[in-house]
């Protein structure tokens, strides 16, 4: 049975990653050589395991087919140039063939739909709910479906290319030009690549000389905009790419789907996503939509005009605990950050990794996981809003691998076929006994299960109200704000304070609770009281009082969350 205060708290995974166990894969391997996961590998046991670490969703990163350069011409896929393929396994944002499974995936090719279908079906069996990705912006550049539905055109099939912008196309022309990219237009193959006329590139590139730096394997979708002429809007009659990318979407959410996490929705206007969202949900109320969106100006359009139910929190609290982490930030911008949002931080989903960013054990972020364990605990308990971490987080997988095209960069690759040393630890061939785990991987998970099973079992967590303290306690005897930060959750008769210590030493902190914070709360003054740190279930005792500062032990990297009955 649903509940509708749960919290929702996912687990993004490259299903290509998760059960490859090669441990000597070869930098810019082939398939043959560096093998790859397949859907199969999320057996009953592997969600099993996935959800008792507090999981209520799975981002399954990678499921629709993307440019490869792998040949699977044998099962009617046609092959893509390698010039225009990122890795040798490809992008996943770079989208082939929008009604189809990626042939990776599969343990059998031709029936890879049905592995997918499946596999929605075994992760609702296990308790979990699937989120898979809609990347409405761009495609491959050589994009083709060789699955599209009966009664639907391709992608361009009527666009007139004569045409650098018309608002019946889908793509974006640079007439009578052939594609002069800065990049290896050969890179190995018989012949090189050839574009004529050339497309506009994904990330708004309206010419015909797309970099390496450049989205150059992607060409952009045309929803009527035209970035030419000062970004005029032709929505009247609705553009036909708008019908096509509705009809996509619709196509999953029958697959039984959960959620679609949809790729730079900011570079798509705002007004296709008011249209076609709402038609989504009047035929699936319950498919959520997250939307990546950077440009905290529009955080505003794309909630409440476009209907997403969550944005990405990457510019506000992911960079700033990021940056308190690492000690080049005070702790009080983590006020100024949900702050900002105006009453958006219940819509606003967070985190401290994903594919886009650099692991925190690696040597660009913190270098040590347990560094991380502030941010951990207030990127997942301050609000009710979403917290998603990314498969080998918990173990503190470090990403400092060069897997190929993916260098040394801190970041798991998400184009190259490669084994993730981590996980393949606690999977240990399919056992997920975490026997070949280390100590160290070990006592971080244990960490990290506690505080995000803590999200759905504690009231206060999943819908309670917050209180920051941060205001009470600037130059606060025996409280350093620029290294700690405070505040409560409270929920019917329960109060939890979650204190957490960024600092690489242990402090005896003095909590002022302010006169406001018990008013708006309703909360009792107590003189003494017992509390319960949640992280450790040790008791300690507490005074709950306006005039009188709370004293707390907190140890390096570390935090606290204290419970407190109120009644």
């Amino acid at each position: 049975m649903e509940n509708p205060t749960e919290k929702i708290i996912i687990y993004q995974v490259l299903p290509r990653l998760f059960g490859n166990d090669n441990n000597c894969c070869v930098p810019g391997g082939t398939l043959q050589e560096n093998g790859c996961g397949k859907m199969a590998d999320f057996t009953g046991k592997a969600l099993t395991e996935i959800k008792k670490l507090g999981i209520t969703h799975i981002w399954y990163t990678g499921i629709i087919e993307h440019a490869t350069q792998t040949d699977y011409r044998r099962y009617n896929i046609s092959p893509d140039h390698p010039a225009i393929v990122k890795g040798k396994a490809g992008s996943p944002y770079a989208i082939k063939d929008y009604y189809d499974v990626d042939p990776d995936l599969a343990k059998d090719v031709p029936g890879r739909m049905k592995e997918f279908e499946n596999l929605v079906q075994r992760t609702h069996r296990n308790g979990l709910k699937v989120i898979i990705d809609f990347i409405p912006n761009h495609v491959a550049r050589q994009y083709h479906s060789d699955c599209q539905p009966d009664g639907t055109s391709q992608l361009g099939a009527n666009d007139d290319p004569h045409q650098a912008f018309s608002p019946y196309n889908n793509f974006y022309y640079i007439p009578q030009t052939e594609l002069h990219g800065q990049f290896d237009m050969q890179a190995g193959a018989p012949e090189p690549y050839l574009e004529c006329p050339c497309k506009a590139t994904g990330n708004n590139r309206f010419d015909a000389y797309p970099t390496i730096n450049d989205w150059y394997e992607t060409i952009k979708l045309n929803y009527g905009v035209d970035y030419a002429n000062g970004g005029s809007c032709h929505f009247y009659p609705v553009p036909d790419t708008w019908f096509k990318m509705l009809d996509i979407m619709l196509f999953w959410a029958r697959k039984g789907i959960d959620g679609l996490r949809c790729d730079m929705a900011e570079m798509v206007p705002v007004e296709f996503w008011e249209w076609a969202i709402p038609q989504v949900k009047a035929k699936y109320p319950k498919l959520l939509f997250i939307a990546e969106v950077y440009n905290p100006h529009e955080y505003h359009n794309y909630l409440n005009r476009g209907h997403f139910d969550y944005l990405y929190d990457k510019v506000g609290l992911y960079d700033t605990l990021k940056a308190v982490t690492c000690d080049n930030a005070s702790a009080t911008r983590i006020s100024q950050s949900w702050q900002s949002l105006g009453g958006k931080e219940r819509q606003m989903l967070n985190f401290l990794e994903n594919h886009d960013e650099q692991r925190i054990a690696s040597s660009f972020f913190a270098g040590n996981p347990m560094k991380a364990i502030p941010a951990l605990i207030v990127s997942a308990t301050m609000n009710t809003n979403p917290m998603m971490i990314y498969f080998g987080q918990e173990y503190g997988e470090q990403g400092m691998d060069s897997e190929g095209y993916s260098g040394r960069d801190g970041r798991t690759t998400i184009f190259d076929y490669w084994s993730v040393e981590s996980i393949r630890h606690w999977r240990n061939g399919g056992k997920f006994d975490g026997k070949m785990l280390t100590d160290d991987q070990r006592h971080l998970y244990s960490i990290y299960q506690r505080i995000l099973t803590l999200c759905n079992s504690e009231r206060a967590i999943a819908e309670g109200r917050s209180f920051d303290l941060t205001y009470a306690n600037l130059n606060g005897w025996r409280y350093n704000e620029h290294r700690q930060y405070a505040f409560l959750r409270h929920y019917d008769k329960e109060l939890l304070l979650i204190v957490v210590n960024f600092d690489s030493m242990d402090v005896d902190v003095a909590i002022n609770l302010p006169t406001h914070a018990f008013d708006y709360l309703q909360l009792p003054q107590i003189d003494s009281c017992q509390a319960t740190d949640l992280l450790t279930g040790q008791v300690e005792t507490l005074s709950l009082l306006p005039y009188k500062a709370t004293e707390v032990k907190v140890g390096a990297w570390s935090g606290k969350i204290l419970k407190i009955k109120l009644y």
